[in-house]
């Protein structure tokens, strides 16, 4: 059969580009019309600090929030609703602005760990890794180039103490 007389199959809707387009768009509405009105500029504290200090109303559902006394699985969907937000950001493979927003949205800093930007020859590198240790689990996040989409997950803690393998930098900002 030739190339051209190939039937090509039909792509649903909500995966052509036009349908990612329009979902995209209906999903950032709700933070687009809080920074017209504000006048702030988007970016990944501004999320944060939307999603963390967002005041209850009676028609609008709010954003998840940190549950200090509840598990790593409590708090995962507001571990992932922050690194979604600064993944939408031109920021989304510099590990600072992770561990920023997670400590803006109530996470210890001093209970976390984070992978280097770049590799070991200066090169960026295909994905990052930064965790909270959260009691005997941690809440671990990967985002990069190499992952596409961003991957949140709660795991257990390695070596009493740590929840990341490999090298790690200093969180020293």
């Amino acid at each position: 059969m030739s190339r051209h007389s190939e039937r090509r199959r039909p792509v649903p809707i909500g995966l052509r580009p036009a349908g990612i387009g329009i979902g995209l768009a209906l999903a950032l509405t709700g933070c687009t019309a809080a920074q017209v009105e504000t006048g702030a500029s988007p970016t990944a504290s501004s999320a944060v600090t939307q999603i963390a200090t967002a005041s209850p109303s009676p028609s609008v559902a709010t954003g998840p929030v940190l549950v200090p006394d509840g598990t790593a699985q409590d708090n995962l969907p507001v571990f992932s609703a922050v690194v979604a937000a600064v993944w939408e950001t031109p920021q989304q493979v510099i590990g600072q602005a992770y561990v920023d927003s997670l400590v803006a949205a109530g996470f210890d800093k001093a209970a976390m760990q984070l992978t280097p930007d770049q590799s070991t020859v200066g090169n960026a590198a295909e994905s990052i890794q930064f965790s909270v240790r959260w009691g005997g689990e941690c809440l671990v996040g990967q985002v990069g180039p190499a992952t596409g989409a961003p991957v949140t997950a709660v795991m257990p803690v390695i070596d009493e103490d740590t929840c990341l393998v490999g090298d790690t930098r200093a969180i020293d900002w």
